[in-house]
């Protein structure tokens, strides 16, 4: 293939994929599930500090970018 039309292609994934990641955090507090804020996230909150971890959050986010990009080598072939 030529050179340029893999670099477009790219270019236009790319571009997708942050389109679809900055309409997440801006509509994200509309969903009906707060990500970063599920059951099983770890939180201890002592007298002066915060310590937050969170694991489903981990896990779901795991989860889905191994299925798109299950699905983006299944479609490259």
């Amino acid at each position: 293939m030529d050179p340029l039309r893999d670099l477009g292609r790219t270019l236009l994934l790319l571009g997708a994929a942050l389109a679809l990641a900055g309409a997440l955090l801006y509509f994200g507090a509309k969903l009906p599930f707060r990500l970063g804020r599920l059951p099983g996230d770890v939180v201890h909150r002592g007298e002066h500090t915060t310590f937050y971890f969170p694991i489903a959050t981990c896990l779901v986010l795991s989860a889905a970018l191994s299925f798109l990009f299950w699905l983006f080598s299944r479609f490259r072939r």
